[in-house]
């Protein structure tokens, strides 16, 4: 996949350190918004007016939420194995500020554990309408994270879902750990472009936890093959599309992870 960005200033909703900019690569433009706003809905909107490289950043102390807008030149059923490329790197970029004995996972295809505590995810939009055949004009990656657990249950009452305060960070930065994706991004889309779908699937693929004995590959759809070790044909295929059509680790009645 090729990510063509396109350079074009914003200017900034005000100077003070909460509405500072980030420091993103060159390449990146950047639209800050309230903490009442919705990243992945604000980007998906403005793809007729913003093209790749559009980074929407919506400042909240307790989540790290953003969303890119994407320009691919593959069809759809392939383009849309940029779900990997943006989990890569929002997993790279919490594991730099992850103490090292919390390993950052995923579930499949779009949740992010933190020693095994469900702190987010991410997100996949594209047009409606588009066949699978034909390039889209976009796509928009999205990722949530919780950095703060507000006015909730004792972290022992809920075990298998947190916040990264929770898990051992000691401090969250937001704008932070969204520079450091949008630099890992960049990596993950060069890296495909001159190497193949291939290094960037097992990167993923080693953070996704599995049975003894069990193989799993991605298809070139982006659909998830699960082998027996001795098996030669998948005992199982999933879905990607349909998968991506409901986040799981996102609560629809709250619009933030499940807590």
């Amino acid at each position: 996949m090729t990510a063509v960005i396109n350079i074009r200033l914003e200017m900034p909703l005000s100077t003070s350190v909460t509405d500072r900019a980030l420091d993103l690569p060159p390449p990146y433009n950047l639209i800050p918004l309230r903490e009442a706003g919705d990243a992945f809905a604000h980007a998906c909107s403005i793809t007729d007016d913003h093209g790749a490289g559009t980074l929407v950043w919506v400042r909240r102390y307790d989540l790290v939420e953003f969303a890119v807008i994407l320009e691919p030149e593959e069809p759809l059923a392939e383009a849309r194995r940029a779900i990997y490329a943006g989990a890569n790197a929002l997993a790279d970029a919490l594991s730099v500020h992850a103490p090292p004995e919390r390993p950052v996972t995923f579930d499949w295809p779009d949740a992010i554990r933190i020693d095994g505590v469900l702190v987010g995810g991410c997100r996949l939009g594209w047009p409606d309408g588009v066949p699978e055949h034909a390039v889209p004009p976009w796509l928009v990656f999205s990722g949530m994270i919780r950095a703060v657990a507000l006015r909730t249950a004792e972290p022992g009452a809920r075990p298998f879902n947190g916040a990264l305060e929770e898990v051992g960070f000691e401090t969250v930065d937001a704008g932070e750990i969204v520079a450091s994706f949008a630099r890992h991004l960049m990596h993950w889309f060069h890296e495909w472009n001159e190497a193949g779908f291939t290094p960037l699937a097992r990167h993923w693929l080693e953070r996704l936890p599995r049975k003894k004995g069990q193989r799993i590959r991605i298809a070139d759809n982006g659909d998830l093959l699960l082998f027996r070790a001795a098996d030669l044909q998948p005992v199982e295929r999933r879905n990607l599309r349909a998968a991506l059509s409901k986040p799981s680790w996102l609560d629809p009645a709250t619009g933030v992870p499940w807590l």
